[in-house]
């Protein structure tokens, strides 16, 4: 139970991050945000970033072997690189309609499976 709620927490803890590091380069297309400089785009985007803080402390503690949770600290990061890989990708198609995957970034990403399979391997 503990693993599904921490991967969850990581889901959503990387919905915010993805929003808060690429959403604002589609700030330009919204009015209000038209006229915002640098500061006010880092500002907003803090924001954002405060709930996947928020989201992923306590997925890490609650996850992490010395807390009582099913994972190694290393699982932990290879488990957040692959889900920040899948949120992203989902992220780029359905929000910047120009961008593509090619056969070289589905390739890559059999390897980060196949880096989750060793990892994981006992």
């Amino acid at each position: 139970m503990k693993g599904t709620i921490t991967i969850l927490l990581l889901i959503a803890s990387n919905a915010f991050m993805t929003f808060a590091w690429y959403g604002h380069l589609k700030f330009k297309e919204m009015s209000w945000s038209q006229n915002l400089g640098l500061i006010s785009i880092i500002l907003i985007s803090w924001g954002i970033a405060l709930f996947e803080y928020i989201l992923q402390v306590p997925a890490n503690r609650m996850g992490f072997r010395e807390f009582g949770g099913p994972f190694s600290l290393v699982q932990l990061k290879v488990i957040q690189e692959v889900i920040t890989l899948v949120v992203f990708v989902i992220f780029s198609v359905l929000f910047f309609k120009n961008e593509s995957l090619r056969t070289n970034h589905y390739i890559g990403f059999v390897f980060l499976v196949l880096a989750v399979y060793f990892i994981f391997k006992k």
